[in-house]
């Protein structure tokens, strides 16, 4: 791929990139986790257990209130691939596609390891975490996909039937390489995403929202991120499942007010593309966070994987500040997800004072060895 320009930071321009890498990476959590416990529910159900409004707090999901679910783990392991990346093209070696394939083999094992495997000298400290190390429903394709350590690619995909989407929920942090042009960021969540869904309506979702939240954490409008991605897949052979599915999206925020209906009416949030309209019409229509997240997990589809999208979209547009206190407060993983937001933040405004000719910090490439 070829290497972007390194952009200029300012005081502020860090405050404010590091504020909406944490809205984005948090607010998917809490979305992953205000939805998971309803996951499975359609939304008759969902009225009659928590009432005529839906869900309107956190649930119980596999034990506790706020669990998240394999969408956070992989998002998670995605930010650690990227950071590696930047890492290591101090030493000629640029290619994000593998490093994120690496770093979601790492995710892999702690679906069938009881724990760290302290004899791995790759691990860095995410894949040391002892809470990642259970099963949280992954996409069976992000499994069977990561099997084995042979990549695939957009030529050769892995699972060429699976568009569901399980490789578009761990796709916000491409859109977060805010220094990129938005062309290289799609191409990458295309690329990376192939690597376990192979349909294209499942690899181009997952480049427009990489786009769309590109978009937002530089500070630009939904409605002009979305017509930013649709301009994208426009040339790329099969787009037009996405991109109807997004025009579908644009145009219901004319058609009254927001509601379950109008969020079913926008196709079955199992399939990667119509998970991708719901995440973007619930943002776009969102009075505040809390307001978008909840639109976004009361319908008849998989809420935890809209919630996780639009909570990203969300965070990325307002920061972490706008992100509700008393849901933050309880998601699982608070301090990891936070630790390795900053992590992401500093490695891309500061890097060259982290690891480079003129610097280097022991300690960060222990964290993320560049091997």
């Amino acid at each position: 791929m070829t290497t972007p320009a390194a952009a200029v930071w300012g005081r502020a321009e860090q405050q404010d990139f590091r504020a909406r890498v944490r809205g984005c990476l948090l607010g998917g959590a809490i979305g992953d986790a205000l939805g998971a416990g309803v996951a499975a529910l359609s939304l008759d159900e969902i009225r009659s257990a928590h009432g005529p409004d839906g869900v309107t707090d956190l649930v119980p999901a596999y034990g506790r209130r706020g669990a998240v679910t394999a969408a956070t783990q992989l998002t998670l392991f995605t930010v650690d691939g990227l950071i590696r990346a930047q890492v290591r093209r101090d030493t000629g070696a640029w290619h994000p596609p593998t490093d994120v394939h690496r770093a979601h083999l790492r995710w892999a094992a702690t679906q069938r390891d009881w724990g760290p495997d302290e004899r791995r000298k790759d691990n860095g400290w995410l894949a040391r975490e002892e809470w990642l190390y259970t099963r949280r429903d992954p996409a069976p394709a992000c499994l069977t996909g990561l099997a084995d350590e042979v990549l695939g690619t957009v030529d050769k995909p892995k699972n060429p039937t699976a568009r569901d989407a399980g490789a578009l929920v761990r796709s916000a942090p491409f859109g977060l390489l805010v220094g990129w042009e938005p062309q290289l960021v799609c191409q990458l969540a295309v690329e990376c995403a192939a690597q376990t869904h192979g349909h294209p309506t499942a690899y181009l979702s997952a480049g427009a929202f990489a786009v769309i939240v590109h978009g937002l954490a530089r500070g630009e409008t939904v409605d002009g991120t979305v017509q930013r991605a649709l301009s994208l897949l426009t040339p790329r052979p099969g787009h037009q499942p996405v991109s109807d599915a997004l025009k579908q999206a644009l145009g219901a925020v004319r058609q009254g007010i927001p509601s379950a209906t109008r969020i079913d009416a926008l196709g079955d949030p199992e399939n990667a593309e119509d998970a991708l309209a719901v995440a973007v019409y619930c943002t776009l229509v969102s009075e505040d966070v809390r307001h978008g997240l909840r639109l976004a997990v009361n319908h008849d589809g998989p809420s935890h994987t809209t919630g996780t999208l639009c909570g990203a979209l969300l965070g990325a547009l307002h920061g972490e500040t706008a992100l509700p206190p008393a849901w933050l407060s309880e998601i699982e993983g608070r301090s990891t997800v936070l630790e390795l937001a900053d992590d992401f933040a500093m490695e891309m405004t500061q890097g060259p004072a982290l690891h480079g000719p003129a610097a280097s910090a022991p300690g960060w490439l222990q964290r993320y060895p560049r091997g």
